[in-house]
């Protein structure tokens, strides 16, 4: 892939398969989130956010007690199982999150990532997930932290950091979210975890560099993708600014 950028001299190219072999970089997905995609149009949308370069979609299900907002729950995912092929990255926001991980895992899910705040036995809810054939991640919402996961690191897949209050798309980032994942960076080189870093509410082309400085690889993004239209540019445009950061980081 190669992408012309302003940090070099006008015209120079970077090719980012030959740089992130040499230097190993992190490999940077987008997550286009649906909650703000048009859902009278949602296969259509994901398919021009794939085409962009997304690589995985993710699904935010909120009950309305958790958060306060209903959106969707396994019949959305078995829908968009059937008309694409990425992992769909399921981020219940709900209380007793146990009952319904069976239901997601069966509709097609093949993430899924629960609230620490919303666990009352973490360790059991994950390896619920793990036992239905899911990648199992764990979210913190802004006033939680970090210190709190440092029993589960060992058994999850990714962590997933909210940098918005959940429960509503298109609010701002809040700046403090870049040290949390600055401090999961840390933590999973001191321990040779492998773990992944997803970040989620508020991305958009003022934050994603931030973000993946601080160390965050797989970046959610909803309103920054599809609430002007044209999913495939904008999602195109995100994955350019966060590849350029991850060079700068190096």
């Amino acid at each position: 892939m190669l992408v012309e950028t302003s940090m070099a001299a006008p015209g120079f190219c970077y090719n980012f398969s030959k740089l992130s072999a040499f230097f190993e970089l992190p490999v940077i997905e987008l997550a286009p989130s649906i909650l703000s995609a048009d859902f009278a149009r949602l296969a259509e949308e994901v398919h021009a956010a794939l085409e962009g370069g997304g690589t995985l979609l993710h699904v935010d299900v909120m009950d309305g007690h958790f958060v306060p907002n209903i959106t969707i729950g396994p019949p959305v995912v078995k829908s968009l199982r059937q008309v694409t092929e990425v992992p769909l990255d399921c981020h219940l926001m709900i209380e007793n999150p146990d009952e319904f991980i069976p239901a997601f895992a069966e509709a097609g899910a093949d993430w899924i990532s629960v609230h620490q705040e919303a666990c009352v036995h973490l360790k059991r809810t994950l390896q619920h997930i793990r036992d239905h054939g899911c990648k199992a991640g764990v979210v913190i919402n802004p006033a939680t932290p970090v210190q709190t996961l440092g029993e589960v690191l060992d058994m999850i897949d990714y962590v997933l950091v909210m940098s918005v209050n959940p429960g509503f798309g298109g609010q701002k980032f809040i700046p403090g979210a870049a040290e949390k994942i600055r401090k999961l960076a840390t933590m999973r080189t001191a321990k040779g975890l492998n773990y992944r870093i997803e970040v989620d509410g508020g991305i958009s082309l003022e934050t994603v560099g931030e973000v993946v400085r601080a160390g965050a690889e797989i970046l959610v993004a909803g309103n920054a993708v599809f609430g002007r239209g044209q999913a495939r540019k904008h999602t195109q445009e995100l994955l350019k600014a966060a590849k350029e950061a991850a060079l700068v980081k190096v």
